[in-house]
């Protein structure tokens, strides 16, 4: 009993019940982003679409615990961490160095942050990328980028060591999503039917819904990643609620510009690129400035969103405008709104410490090459050993039915007709109401 006494002392309760609720609700984001994903897609991949972020939970989440988190948290070198943590060895009640939280509910947030950014690269490739092809992709990328990426900034590496702030996730969350996604249209190419028909949403509801949760869960994203329930977990929180409320607004007054309309996609979409921008700075600037960012992170996202669609890009689900140039936006904010009244640790350029800013965007350009170049051979080398997408006849059927056997809908406009007697070699049929 003695030695649990002393193996428990220096544990706070009140930061460890917050921290678990936080790891909640992150995690709760995976399957909240399957359905603002899965409402981005035509009806008949609306199941495969879900399931890549559910396949996230499994996958990711083994590696993360095999190897992942040592490989992110060991101290190891410059570069990546070493293998101390592997299989958990080591991981246990006691605190993690810095927290006054169990390195045990540490591991398992962090292994939250990993599930949710794997799966946010599936939106560069949903409606023709095999699902068995994905998970394997996810298993590797799981320990080859996100890995290095948090090392970088959280686990002791270059960037951490020269001052570069971060702190939620814009380097290894959001430019590494982004820019991966980037790679992986790339690698994958364009839908069939990409620049000759019009490929809609199907579910603007499914799209509202899943932002909502998202953003519900991000305050445990940002306000968790201070470990504590002290000034700086309240300030991220509180930031987490003004900045995408000004994006929003912004994304507003951009849409009735443009095309007189306010769209529910684009709310959505203002949502997430609100939150993503405030990731990186959530704990690091003040209210007003979060405000700002908000309302200045709107601004590029909404371009490349609306210029992508004329490209041969087909980036399906915009996570590199989303989630790669938001997130890129935050990261040099800091540099220059970073305020020590606030945060405690460092100010940006107009508080009178310039070389925060040259860190800030040595880290917006290092961090998305690492997450290009890592992805772009992962996925290069799995497409010498196994087929990377459906053939067009499958994807013209559905992912659903072909890598599932399973329909969203079993009834109405647009539903395959599946009876034992018709595989997916059958010619298609459709059922009508």
């Amino acid at each position: 009993m003695n030695g649990l006494a002393v193996l428990r002392e220096p544990i706070n309760a009140g930061d460890t019940a917050w921290m678990l609720v936080a790891t909640a609700l992150v995690l709760m984001m995976t399957p909240a982003l399957g359905l603002f994903y899965a409402g981005l897609v035509r009806a008949k991949n609306t199941l495969n679409t879900f399931m890549m972020s559910i396949g996230a939970l499994g996958v990711v989440t083994v590696t993360w615990t095999l190897v992942g988190y040592s490989l992110a948290f060991d101290k190891g070198n410059w570069f990546v961490g070493g293998f101390r943590y592997a299989l958990l060895r080591g991981v246990t009640f006691e605190p993690r160095a810095g927290t006054a939280i169990p390195q045990l509910l540490f591991m398992v947030f962090e292994a939250a942050f990993c599930i949710i950014t794997a799966a946010l690269v599936s939106g560069a490739v949903v409606e023709r990328m095999r699902f068995g092809t994905f998970l394997i992709f996810m298993a590797l990328w799981s320990v080859l980028v996100y890995p290095v990426l948090a090392h970088w900034v959280w686990g002791g590496g270059w960037l951490q060591q020269h001052g570069t702030l971060d702190f939620a996730g814009g380097v290894p969350v959001e430019m590494a999503s982004g820019f991966s996604a980037f790679a992986a249209a790339i690698v994958v190419g364009a839908r069939k039917d990409y620049g000759r028909q019009a490929l809609l949403p199907h579910n603007a509801v499914y799209v509202l819904l899943g932002a909502g949760l998202l953003w519900f869960g991000w305050f445990g994203f940002n306000g968790g990643s201070g470990y504590s329930t002290g000034h700086r977990g309240v300030l991220a929180f509180t930031n987490t609620l003004l900045a995408p409320a000004c994006t929003l607004v912004v994304w507003f007054v951009l849409d009735l510009l443009r095309d007189r309309r306010v769209t529910a996609v684009g709310a959505a979409t203002a949502i997430i690129v609100g939150c993503v921008g405030i990731t990186p700075a959530a704990g690091y600037v003040s209210p007003m400035s979060a405000m700002l960012l908000g309302a200045l992170a709107a601004l590029p996202s909404y371009a490349f969103i609306v210029w992508r669609p004329r490209t041969r890009l087909d980036e399906t689900l915009d996570v590199l405008a989303a989630h790669g140039i938001a997130g890129f936006t935050g990261i040099i904010f800091i540099g220059f709104f970073a305020q020590l009244s606030w945060n405690g640790t460092a100010n940006g350029l107009l508080f009178g410490h310039a070389a925060q800013l040259g860190w800030q965007v040595l880290a917006a350009l290092a961090a998305p090459a690492y997450a290009f170049v890592g992805t772009f051979v992962i996925l290069r080398l799995l497409g010498l050993v196994m087929p990377l997408r459906a053939t067009e006849r499958e994807e013209a059927l559905g992912m659903d039915v072909v890598q599932h056997g399973e329909q969203a809908y079993t009834a109405g406009e647009g539903a395959i007709l599946l009876t034992p007697e018709v595989g997916v070699d059958a010619p298609l049929a459709t059922a009508r109401p």
